[in-house]
């Protein structure tokens, strides 16, 4: 969150992408709860996936100068994966080696209807340009195939 008193939700929906920079929480039907955040665990920024809230990674949640609680569940993006079961999901790895292990860029959630990325990611200007980064200190989500080889998200499957 920006502005002068720090509780301004700063711009995130860019239509084929969504950047909730720290990360996104995924709740299921049965009430689990799974948190997708960047992490260098693997010795780079890569995308890490959790079996917990985001609260227990990121602090300051909804307080000034901290992140921005955005529920999404009506959004039309996210809309065609709420209360759809889940039929594959794939991690994309990163193409060119940046460290001696390999680092997960982005994982691919697919129900029957849709796709969605979930990656390490941000624009390479602000405002964004047709140039991407991936293997960043950030976390974007992406709704179309087309834009995820337009960010540079390795195909899966």
């Amino acid at each position: 969150m920006g502005g002068e008193d720090g509780c301004d939700v700063e711009e995130w929906d860019f239509g084929t992408w969504h950047q909730p920079t720290m990360g996104v929480e995924l709740s299921t039907d049965d009430g689990a709860c799974f948190s997708a955040v960047w992490g260098s665990s693997f010795d780079h920024y890569g995308l890490e996936v959790f079996p917990e809230p985001i609260t227990t990674y990121l602090r300051m949640i909804g307080e000034p100068g901290g992140s921005a609680v955005v529920d999404v569940t009506d959004h039309p993006r996210w809309s065609s994966l709420v209360d759809r079961k889940l039929t594959c999901v794939d991690i994309a790895w990163a193409q060119a080696p940046r460290s001696c292990l390999r680092t997960p860029d982005a994982i691919r959630l697919r129900s029957r209807e849709k796709a969605v990325w979930i990656a390490v990611g941000r624009p390479a200007e602000w405002p964004p340009t047709d140039v991407y980064h991936l293997g960043t200190d950030d976390v974007m989500v992406v709704f179309t195939a087309e834009f995820a080889a337009t960010v540079g998200i390795p195909s899966v499957g």
